[in-house]
């Protein structure tokens, strides 16, 4: 996209950076910035970056291991109110519960175990996390979620367990066109009548927006790369 550089300053502070950003994805899509939430995906920074980009008001972020969630949330909790925590790795059964009690969002609903699992413990707990399903847009064997070809099914299966199914969740192979996969997790979307998208990260959130991602996934152009 050519008109998101107009849109930023060099004395912004990177959130600000994508903020605007984001904004302006959405004029040139003719959407609402306030459609699209902007996950600050904090995994393995450090305290003073996390710290600093929650001073600048930043109160939606994402973390991909659960372990390292319950580790520094809390705390940051108690000290900023309003956050939103969101868990986007793969849920191993024995961390749904914790993921559960942590996170207000679980964007990686993978497998029907994972399904049927969150299910079991919204029953004891009385609560659940709203949820987006991971679909493996690209089929690859190593990352997690359904195939395409079996998605419907799996909305079908959780919905069936009545969670609170939000959305669909991809991550794109690295070395193909992410368009085509923004394209194809909505068209499933749409015809499960699901209108939560998340998709889009640092390298290509912009064009997530234009295929109408309502949550994007921004780290290291938020917080900078990891050590």
């Amino acid at each position: 996209m050519t008109t998101t550089s107009l849109e930023t300053s060099p004395d912004q502070t990177p959130l600000d950076q994508i903020r605007s950003r984001i904004a302006a994805a959405c004029a040139e899509a003719g959407r609402s910035p306030d459609d699209v939430t902007l996950i600050a995906v904090s995994k393995l920074q450090p305290e003073d970056r996390v710290r600093a980009v929650l001073k600048q008001g930043q109160r939606i972020f994402g973390e991909n291991r659960v372990q390292e969630a319950a580790g520094k949330w809390p705390a940051y909790r108690d000290e900023f109110p309003g956050i939103s925590l969101h868990i986007l790795g793969p849920l191993q059964s024995n961390k749904v519960r914790q993921a559960m009690e942590l996170a207000e969002v679980i964007h990686s609903v993978d497998r029907p175990k994972i399904a049927q699992t969150i299910a079991r413990i919204a029953d004891e707990i009385g609560t659940c996390p709203e949820l987006f399903l991971q679909i493996n847009t690209g089929e690859e064997p190593q990352k997690a979620g359904v195939l395409p070809a079996e998605a419907d099914a799996f909305v079908a299966e959780c919905r069936d367990l009545s969670l609170p199914v939000k959305g669909l969740m991809c991550i794109p192979p690295a070395d193909e066109e992410a368009s085509l996969h923004f394209a194809l997790l909505a068209k499933i979307a749409a015809r499960n009548g699901l209108a939560g998208l998340s998709m889009g990260m640092s390298g290509d959130f912009e064009k997530a927006v234009s295929f109408g991602a309502t949550h994007v996934r921004v780290g290291s152009a938020i917080f900078g790369a990891r050590g």
